[in-house]
């Protein structure tokens, strides 16, 4: 499958620094920074630097180094937000919408990470 990444979404010019952000975690890799619309008390974005539209174009042509560093900024979001609930937290829901089917906004892999609130149901049955 052929993934065409659109080098002018907002992810990308956030990345390159033309539309600014609230950033929570930057590494060599990754970027983490608080929606601009949030859906609950915490809600953070955390998107790899390189040109990845989704997931399955992440772990199938990033570098393992990528691939780890974005699952650890993952991880240091959810301690840096008390979100866990192995260390007391109330817990988290980890959504990355993908496709048409699953309402991709922006052609650029992004996990939200929300808290802070029960979420309710996933998703609304048909």
């Amino acid at each position: 499958m052929e993934f065409k990444y659109d080098k002018e979404n907002i992810f990308a010019k956030i990345l390159r620094k033309e539309i600014p952000n609230d950033t929570v975690i930057e590494t060599d890799f990754s970027l983490a920074f608080k929606d601009i619309n949030p859906v609950a008390p915490v809600h953070i974005l955390v998107i790899p630097k390189g040109p990845y539209v989704n997931y399955d174009h992440f772990v199938s042509n990033a570098s393992n180094e990528e691939v780890l560093d974005f699952n650890n900024t993952v991880k240091e979001v959810i301690k840096k937000f008390d979100l866990d609930p192995e260390r007391n937290g109330a817990g988290y829901r980890l959504i990355a919408n993908t496709g048409s089917n699953g309402v991709q906004e922006v052609p650029h892999l992004h996990f939200h990470i929300l808290g802070g609130r029960n979420m309710g149901f996933m998703v609304s049955r048909p």
